[in-house]
């Protein structure tokens, strides 16, 4: 019989389940939202309610974080990807088990999405340098991401949650390497359907549009028909134009007209430009202005724009300018050894998601021009100004080279710098690497030994990590992905009024009651595909902490150990193949490799399936029941 609790508690697991899957709220805000509700309804005290913020699973992943992120800004994590990239040849078979291999290996010791971050512009560039389709080579490097978590005890956060609520069962948890049979050989089962089938399923699109596969800056140029997008505009002696600043004549929010540089007179009439803080170069009797958004116009400036005929009429008429066809000069001003163009993929979770361009004030602090957002699926141009950015989208950025390469040395969190340009930027901490790679070695080292707790190796390393200076404090709480650090600090209190008010005992007994005659197997089936199901809707973290409690009660009201039941539900939780938002990786490749929806599923449905079999035989012979 349902109880008051019992409903209470499921209404907000449903509600949450549903904010979780239309987004219409972040996921920390949801969980936030449950640990609040189950406190005000009387479900959990406060101190139980409070209780994940101080669970030792929270503090090892956000000290792995840490960790993570010293590998990836001292730019060991780019070394070991261009050493592995090294060895892929040009072949495009061994091109695609190299990817797959290599992001297995990797994220078994650091984040999927921090691994597919760092590989993603380098397999680009290689893609086209041997001619082969990105999107032949990106599904495979998300793919083999999100398999190498479920390898190793750090790979992901379920792997440590189910670890952890054995050890809270009084219960032999799983070590650091007990992960390791079963992820090496659904990883290699993986490369295997991946070079007999996966690759005959993954699609061939050439260089269009649709992503990120011109990735020179001059090729950049022509991708986005940039020529035919340039005019002149020249502030005339009476226009209404000149004494403002670029900020106060509003050619981008109101016209779509983005002013890529000024040509201003040596001897020019209108002496104020001091606020100016654009660089100034002789060129031909004039000097070249990169504009800000504090530069003031003066007459005589000839502005160059890019925007669409219409717009740029409007703006001309608007503002009294003249306006005359570009010059081949005006043309190769787009890329100077002091500035050019490049594309910025946005990460999973940067700051940026959700805000628009004008939200985030893109330009001031980041001193670049937007000149197109592309977005996966989405066909029509959108607005610059208005639209809401999500992870994977494509921003085309213009300004000086060093901002530029600043996204990529100092806003690695937010975004991805793709092209040319990845390759002459330089990492904070380079001199650093080696420490970072001893640190981490250590700290793997007393985890695999047993010597320290996980919990304590993590933060221990994450301590030694910011006393050698691989990262500073500030970067350190950069470095914490802390959206997911309250996602789980929030959701594991659920898992507390599952189980508190009988919901889970519940839902166990469902589960016997209709599989239990057929056994212990086909339960392990059941618990495989309904994790690996809800994966795909909700975050691994999440599906974990909802499941892992069923498992482990089915398990004991069964009679048998649990432990084969909690391995299929990490796993499972890892299994993230079937929808670009599965995962973070999944919607970070798909705008890069041109993917649409229907190809995830493709692909990652036989990938799961073959996860399960391979579970489903192995798990009992490793923990029997």
């Amino acid at each position: 019989m349902m109880t008051p609790y019992m409903l209470a508690t499921l209404v907000i697991l449903v509600a949450a389940i549903i904010l979780f899957v239309t987004e219409k709220l972040r996921v920390d805000v949801v969980a936030l939202g449950v640990v609040i509700s189950l406190m005000l309804t009387g479900v959990l005290s406060t101190n139980e309610a409070l209780a994940g913020f101080s669970n030792s699973a929270v503090l090892t992943i956000a000290s792995l974080f840490i960790v993570g992120g010293a590998v990836l800004q001292t730019g060991l994590a780019a070394m070991i990807a261009d050493r592995i990239i090294k060895v892929a040849g040009t072949n495009e078979t061994r091109l695609i088990v190299t990817t797959q291999a290599a992001a297995a290996m990797m994220s078994g010791f650091m984040s999927d999405t921090g691994v597919v971050a760092v590989m993603l512009p380098a397999i680009i560039s290689l893609a086209n340098r041997v001619k082969v389709s990105a999107s032949r080579l990106l599904i495979p490097l998300a793919y083999g991401s999100l398999i190498g978590g479920a390898m190793t005890l750090i790979g992901t956060p379920p792997n440590i949650i189910v670890a952890d609520l054995l050890r809270d069962q009084g219960l032999e948890p799983f070590a650091f390497f007990s992960y390791t049979p079963l992820g090496l050989l659904i990883a290699a089962s993986g490369i295997i359907f991946m070079l007999l089938v996966g690759r005959r399923l993954l699609p061939d699109r050439t260089k269009n549009r649709g992503g990120v596969q011109l990735i020179t800056p001059h090729e950049l140029v022509e991708l986005y028909k940039l020529p035919d997008g340039l005019f002149q505009l020249r502030v005339r002696g009476k226009s209404h134009m000149e004494g403002k600043t670029l900020e106060e004549a509003q050619l981008r929010s109101q016209f779509q007209v983005n002013i890529l540089e000024i040509r201003r007179t040596k001897q020019a009439r209108n002496p104020r430009r001091a606020k100016d803080t654009g660089s100034l170069l002789p060129l031909n009797g004039y000097t070249s202005v990169h504009p800000t958004l504090d530069t003031i116009f003066q007459v005589d400036d000839v502005l160059i724009a890019a925007g669409t005929p219409d717009d740029v009429s409007r703006a001309a008429a608007q503002w009294n300018l003249g306006v005359q066809p570009v010059s081949p000069d005006d043309r190769d001003m787009l890329i100077t050894h002091e500035v050019g163009i490049a594309e910025v993929i946005i990460r999973p979770r940067s700051s940026l998601v959700g805000k628009t361009l004008k939200d985030a004030a893109f330009s001031a602090t980041y001193h670049l021009t937007v000149l197109e957002i592309e977005r996966p699926g989405f066909e029509e141009r959108l607005d610059t100004d208005s639209t809401a950015l999500r992870t994977g989208d494509i921003l085309l950025v213009q300004g000086k080279w060093v901002d530029i390469f600043a996204l990529k040395s100092r806003e690695r969190r937010n975004f991805i710098v793709m092209g040319e340009t990845e390759a002459l930027a330089v990492a904070v901490n380079r001199e650093k690497a080696p420490v970072a790679l001893a640190i981490m070695v250590g700290m793997l080292f007393l985890m695999i030994t047993g010597w320290v707790s996980v919990t304590g190796a993590s933060m221990l390393a994450s301590l030694a990590i910011i006393l050698t200076g691989c990262l500073s404090m500030d970067d350190a709480y950069n470095a914490i992905d802390w959206k997911s650090i309250v996602l789980i600090a929030g959701m594991l209190p659920m898992s507390t009024a599952l189980e508190k008010v009988g919901l889970v005992e519940l839902v166990a007994s469902g589960f016997t009651d209709v599989l239990g005659s057929m056994g212990p197997m086909a339960i392990l089936a059941a618990l495989f595909l309904m994790t690996s199901v809800f994966t795909q809707v909700l975050s691994n973290t999440a599906t974990a902490v909802l499941i892992a409690p069923i498992a482990f009660v089915t398990a004991t009201s069964m009679g048998v150990q649990p432990h084969a039941f909690m391995m299929a539900v990490a796993v499972a939780a890892s299994m993230a193949f079937a929808s670009p938002v599965a995962s973070p990786v999944n919607a970070l490749v798909m705008g890069a490799g041109n993917y649409r929806f229907s190809d995830y599923p493709k692909v990652g449905i036989p990938m799961i399936l073959i996860a399960l079999i391979i579970s489903v035989i192995v798990l009992p012979i490793l923990w029997p029941f």
